[in-house]
């Protein structure tokens, strides 16, 4: 059996994993967590063709309430899934991809903190396939990760805000600034904490195994 620390609430959620975890499919938290997986291209349209920033920022603001709120539900009628594990966290990372590409293609962020970002993602789920080898699943949340997506999911529509030029626009910029490169510091030392924690759990395995 793969065992796995992850929670409902993915990295922008919060608290204790609840105490159990089914194969059901039709939850109402899943339900939620596929609506805001069917708004990303939605978003992504918004942004991109008529560049309606406030409608998508609307699209954004239903993807932070709905990620929230399925959190809620699950851990308050037991209905964390091993779906929702997935779809979950699966759904935070593409709204940020998504976020990024809109930022970059209108130019109001530079490739690279797209490039970053992107990055970290691709070294973490490398990291599964030898994960599941040793018998565990996608690791626990931890705290920083949360903060992290936090910060980004803060900066991305004041990030959009900023490309419009006036007052409102400029301290955008600069509230959104902070948190994409505080959210970014996170983000990675997120990683490198689920990097030592994957080790960790890896030589334990191997040591087990040698006995």
């Amino acid at each position: 059996m793969v065992r796995s620390g992850a929670d409902e609430d993915g990295e922008a959620g919060g608290g204790t994993a609840p105490a159990t975890v089914s194969d059901r499919i039709w939850t109402v938290p899943n339900v939620l967590s596929m609506l805001r997986l069917l708004g990303v291209p939605l978003f992504l349209w918004l942004v991109l063709g008529p560049e309606a920033d406030w409608w998508a920022l609307l699209v954004l603001a239903f993807a932070g309430a709905s990620d929230w709120l399925d959190g809620k539900i699950a851990r308050a009628w037991n209905q964390a899934s091993r779906l929702g594990t997935v779809l979950d966290p699966l759904a935070d990372r593409l709204y940020i991809f998504a976020a990024l590409l809109g930022l970059v293609v209108r130019g109001i962020i530079p490739w690279w903190l797209m490039a970053i970002l992107v990055l970290r993602d691709v070294l973490i789920i490398g990291a599964l396939p030898l994960l599941r080898h040793f018998g565990y699943g996608p690791l626990p949340v931890n705290f920083a990760g949360k903060a992290a997506t936090l910060c980004l999911l803060y900066a991305f529509p004041l990030l959009f805000i900023a490309g419009h030029q006036s007052l409102v626009g400029d301290v955008a910029r600069i509230m959104g600034w902070a948190f994409a490169l505080w959210g970014t510091a996170l983000y990675w030392w997120a990683g490198l904490l689920y990097a030592v924690q994957g080790l960790g759990l890896i030589a334990r395995t191997r040591r087990a195994r040698a006995r």
